[in-house]
């Protein structure tokens, strides 16, 4: 994934802060922000408007009109270097409002690079030179997010949101150092009064030339006027895109320590786009991976679920592998990986690309079928756990259990997300037979139908128990498979026997009983054991009845379909 080493562009004070360009993260970020609707205080004292319901579609006053822009600009007599058809209105009406109250603003980022590669954009980011603050006081559909990287967010009917960032300088940034000075001198500054680059702080404000140079990757440092029809490069990104680099803006030394999770996002830009990351980015990620438990686990979760729900989980956790910071983002991965050797790897990967698929050809999984796929070749090497729980509950394996509840402490990974998980793992040993279970309330269960989509997978991923998978979606009831506990016992005997019903104890040798007593228990039993045979006929067993709705509760006895504990 990496190409030789060729010069780095220039990019004046190498000190000019990145963090988290892709500004959305900065909500998973946030660790006990303040009030989201807080904001930060207006130069100059403005009129403030009344605030909306927090999540609710904006009025009709609320949004903005298409008179409300700048005349029309005089034609340059050159072509747009991006065709308007394939701009964002909404997100164009932000831009002339904005300079219709004096300010700067820009598209910025991703949507700029994919449209300059020929893709379509997920969303459009605007830059300006408005603080948050007067941001929200030119748009009443407005809110402030964010504590250490202010945001704006500008609501549209329909959910959508157009996110406005404030340019930004380095916090770091030195008062006598210049673009003059060269890259390797305002390193050396920088390391020697602080040796600790890792970022805290991200609101100083600067002009546009410094937010370009203050990001990650030169690919992402590009802005697009709409007024001129042109993109605007301080930091040489059209040049990395035409030769297919990912690059650091400055020392890639430098700015993997100041952010170690641009890690991960050099490796999804990589996977995704199909780009090659250069030789000093690389060997700058390699050297940055032990810092990666400095950052938020919050910012390492969402970044790592990024990467699974873009349709490019085998590739990256390829790159992440070779990176060695799986131990890392996924401890019981790495150690799978180390337990099974290769064949072990391309069994997990072959989950991966199989989930790749769906997701690339359109299909919507939530988080916890994400990850519960990744997670099914790890649980089906693990000893089965018959027993229950201190709750309850039947189990995984340990290294699942401690993975998931590590997540919801640290990671702030959402409860519901994480049971709904586990019983998603535990619902694929009844759905290849293994385990027998009460057909008719599994099939009611709630969590059936994503149960099912995971063994989709599993079986796209093995080949294995196809027969068994036809038969769920039939409406049939596959046959039972012998269960790894049950050994050599089932393979020796080609049916399964028949459960003896157990007898009551001293219903023998009751005093007083007659033989007259007998026939009505003789009868009794004869007809248990009919119904009994008839069980065993469909497959149910009403012994193993531990994935019911009840399991569907968590420690604190909340629903899994309820609400997130997110906040």
């Amino acid at each position: 994934m990496t190409r030789d080493f060729t010069d780095t562009p220039p990019a004046g004070d190498p000190m000019l802060q990145p963090v988290p360009e892709d500004a959305r993260e900065a909500v998973a970020f946030e660790a006990g922000s303040p009030d989201p609707l807080e904001e930060l205080p207006v130069p100059e004292p403005e009129e403030v408007s009344f605030p909306m319901p927090a999540f609710t579609a904006p009025s009709a006053e609320d949004t903005i009109p298409d008179t409300d822009f700048l005349p029309e600009p005089q034609p340059s007599g050159r072509p747009a270097e991006i065709d308007p058809d394939k701009l964002d209105p909404d997100a164009l009406k932000v831009i002339h409002r904005l300079h219709s109250h004096g300010h700067e603003a820009y598209l910025v980022g991703g949507c700029v690079r994919d449209l300059s590669l020929g893709r379509t954009p997920k969303d459009f980011d605007i830059a300006t030179s408005a603080h948050p603050g007067e941001v929200r006081a030119i748009f009443r559909n407005c809110r402030l997010i964010g504590r250490r990287f202010r945001l704006a967010h500008i609501y549209f009917k329909g959910g959508k949101i157009i996110e406005v960032s404030t340019f930004r300088a380095n916090p770091t940034e030195l008062a006598d150092t210049s673009p003059e000075n060269g890259e390797e001198e305002g390193g050396e500054i920088e390391e020697s009064q602080n040796p600790d680059l890792l970022i805290t702080h991200d609101n100083v404000f600067g002009t546009a030339e410094q937010d370009a140079r203050r990001r990650d990757f030169t690919i992402n440092g590009l802005f697009y006027d709409v007024v001129e029809g042109r993109i605007i490069d301080y930091v040489r990104g059209r040049r990395d895109l035409d030769e297919h680099y990912i690059r650091t803006i400055g020392d890639p030394e430098i700015r993997m320590r100041e952010d170690p999770v641009r890690i991960l996002r050099a490796v999804r830009f990589a996977s995704k786009l199909g780009l090659d990351i250069e030789s000093r980015t690389y060997a700058a990620m390699e050297g940055a991976v032990e810092d990666l438990p400095r950052c938020a686990p919050a910012r390492l979760l969402e970044e790592t679920f990024r990467l699974i729900r873009g349709g490019v989980a085998a590739p990256s956790l390829r790159l992440l592998d070779a990176l060695d910071a799986l131990k890392i983002l996924l401890p019981p991965v790495a150690a799978y990986f180390k337990e099974q050797g290769r064949r072990g790897q391309e069994t997990f990967y072959a989950f991966a690309e199989a989930l790749d698929r769906r997701v690339a050809a359109g299909e919507l999984l939530d988080d916890a079928i994400l990850l519960a796929a990744l997670l099914v070749p790890i649980a089906q090497a693990s000893p089965v756990v018959e027993s229950l729980d201190a709750a309850g509950r039947p189990s995984v394996s340990q290294a699942i259990e401690d993975l998931l509840a590590e997540f919801v402490q640290t990671a702030r990974l959402p409860r519901r997300i994480a049971e709904r998980c586990r019983l998603l793992l535990i619902a694929q040993r009844t759905l290849s037979g293994e385990r027998r279970k009460k057909t008719g309330a599994f099939r009611r269960h709630p969590l059936f139908a994503d149960a099912l989509v995971v063994f989709e997978i599993s079986v796209e991923a093995t080949g294995r128990h196809r027969d068994a998978l036809e038969a769920w979606k039939r409406g049939d009831v596959p046959s039972p498979r012998p269960s790894s506990t049950e050994g050599a016992a089932a393979e020796g005997d080609g049916s399964r026997r028949r459960r003896r019903r157990r007898r009551r104890s001293g219903a023998r040798n009751k005093p007083g009983a007659t033989e007259g007593a007998s026939a009505p228990a003789a009868s009794g039993a004869s007809e248990s054991t009919t119904a009994e045979a008839a069980d065993e006929a469909s497959g149910d067993d009403e012994s193993d009845d531990t994935f019911d709705s009840s399991d569907a509760d968590d420690d604190s006895g909340e629903d899994v379909e309820g609400a997130s504990d997110e906040g």
